[in-house]
């Protein structure tokens, strides 16, 4: 077992909220029970996590989307009485890191979704094949030339990659003929990051949305975009660093997946 601030120090020594400007609090969002010895993670603080948190009678939840957010409504009515009502009345503590968790070199959002789709190794920071780029640095970049796997060199069969490896459908726009050199990735709602791979010299970007102006930039700039589903390219993060901080600090831990067609 652990206490509640030993286990929010451990989380922003990892992952150092400080650095980052956020959308809202990164941290201990809602305040639990003292002693903690099982830690769910998961995507977001739905009231279908929260109850199941409850039931495998956890301590505290991390998640990468947490409760409260920059312009939000202040009232405490509805969908977010009941999922405080649920955290409050079972004493379980919520941990949240949005940006951070996004950023971590080995653990985030972005690293681990990397490794997924066999973008970077083990070594990939470490052989200086990554690049960052856009706003506060979150965006990834990779050459194709340092991988093995010569499907990720065409837009075609990097689609069908893509598919396969996330399990979903995946909204690409691309030119069939275009070589793939550079591959730009950021998880979640980044299609904003666009422009900046562009700049940045990627052939392709990877991402979990689509807004109507980029797929009228990905056909006049020739860059292919893939669009593959905010909560798919984000449900990784959670569970590595979650699964990470369990084991040092000697806590049982568990994922639990609440599908989102998102």
């Amino acid at each position: 077992m652990t206490d509640r601030q030993a286990l929010l120090d451990t989380f922003n020594h990892l992952l150092q909220p400080e650095r980052f400007t956020d959308y809202g609090p990164n941290g201990l969002q809602v305040e639990g029970k003292a002693r903690i010895r099982k830690i769910i993670s998961g995507v977001t603080a739905s009231r279908a996590l929260i109850e199941a948190a409850i039931a495998d009678q956890a301590d505290a939840i991390f998640v990468h989307h947490g409760l409260f957010w920059r312009g939000q409504t202040s009232v405490v009515t509805g969908w977010m009485r009941e999922r405080l009502k649920l955290l409050l009345a079972h004493d379980i503590n919520l941990y949240a890191y949005h940006l951070p968790l996004d950023a971590h070199p080995t653990l985030g959002n972005n690293a681990q979704l990397g490794q997924q789709l066999g973008l970077i190794g083990a070594d990939a920071i470490e052989s200086g094949n990554i690049t960052h780029f856009g706003e506060q640095e979150l965006g990834w970049m990779a050459n194709t030339d340092h991988l093995d796997n010569t499907a990720l060199r065409h837009p075609a069969s990097l689609l069908k990659h893509l598919e396969f490896i996330l399990n979903r459908p995946v909204s690409g726009v691309f030119s069939a003929n275009v070589a793939i050199k550079k591959i730009a990735w950021c998880s979640g709602g980044a299609q904003s990051y666009f422009e900046a791979a562009i700049q940045a010299g990627a052939d392709a970007f990877i991402t979990g949305e689509i807004s109507e102006p980029q797929a009228h930039l990905a056909r006049e700039c020739g860059v292919a975009y893939f669009a593959c589903g905010h909560h798919a390219t984000e449900r990784y993060g959670a569970p590595a660093l979650a699964a990470h901080v369990a084991a040092n600090l000697g806590l049982e831990h568990q994922f639990i997946e609440i599908d989102n067609p998102a």
